[in-house]
């Protein structure tokens, strides 16, 4: 079997933007008593946090390079803003690149409701004006809280139904959720799609990615683990838990008292 190796085609290899980034403290997995809260943190290459413009201040600009972000799966886009009037004109800024966005493509952000509207990936529209079967992401939950939804490399949501006063989408879990028609979201599909087929390729690489090595609970003694002790390699006869004995491994933790009207179907994915 061929193994995939990624590419980083048209990437550039600049410097981020000073203004557009942010210190990135390192955690370690511990709180503020400097106790371990979550295990197999640590180590990592440093970074430093890249600003992305998730708003869309901005309400167009001009794409210059593609960059590589260390902290999130998908490529990120450099844009300068550019508009008729002058107003915010050369301010620069961030974007999640989608799938298809080249450089020295325009966008914009179309914020009132148009019909026959053409959008390129990476354009902004409210939901009514897209069509049934259009692929989004970045959708925002609620009204100039920036997007949320499908932020993650190769991800997507996809309109099913467009009503009066909201609009039915599919989000990347399978469920399907109802949102109102004046929120904004992003035309495309997010870019990286093969993110999922990587290979590390060594354990060196996941220390750089502030990855510790994890240890099974069945290998460790029964006073380090619920899963521990025992004759031979058994597993104790229960569900999968934590080292404190909470479940895992797929099991629900949505509480079921708390039920949203807007979430038509649960996650449909196996």
């Amino acid at each position: 079997m061929k193994k995939f190796v990624e590419g980083n085609f048209g990437l550039t290899k600049y410097k981020p933007f000073f203004k557009n980034v942010k210190r990135s403290l390192r955690k370690g997995g511990r709180n503020n008593l400097g106790r371990i809260t979550v295990r197999h943190q640590g180590g990592g290459v440093k970074q430093v946090y890249r600003v992305i413009d998730f708003k869309r201040v901005f309400k167009s600009g001009i794409v210059t390079n593609l960059e590589y972000d260390p902290n999130r799966s998908a490529y990120l886009a450099k844009l300068i803003s550019f508009t008729q009037n002058g107003s915010d004109s050369g301010a620069i800024f961030y974007i999640l690149a989608p799938k298809g966005l080249k450089v020295f493509d325009f966008l914009q952000v179309v914020e009132n409701k148009r019909k026959n509207l053409f959008l390129r990936p990476g354009d902004v529209s409210i939901l009514s004006n897209f069509e049934v079967g259009d692929f989004l992401h970045c959708v925002e939950s609620v009204e100039n809280q920036g997007g949320l939804f499908a932020r993650s490399a190769g991800t997507f949501c996809q309109v099913l139904e467009s009503m009066s006063s909201f609009v039915k989408i599919r989000l990347p879990s399978g469920s399907q959720r109802l949102f109102p028609s004046q929120l904004k979201a992003t035309f495309g599909i997010l870019g990286r799609e093969n993110y999922n087929l990587r290979n590390l390729e060594k354990a060196g690489r996941s220390r750089w990615m502030n990855v510790r090595p994890s240890v099974r609970g069945v290998a460790m003694n029964p006073v380090d683990h619920p899963h521990g002790g025992g004759q031979g390699k058994t597993k104790g006869g229960r569900p999968s838990v934590t080292p404190r004995s909470l479940p895992t491994k797929g099991q629900p933790t949505r509480n079921p008292r708390k039920k949203n009207s807007l979430i038509l179907t649960l996650n449909k994915k196996k």
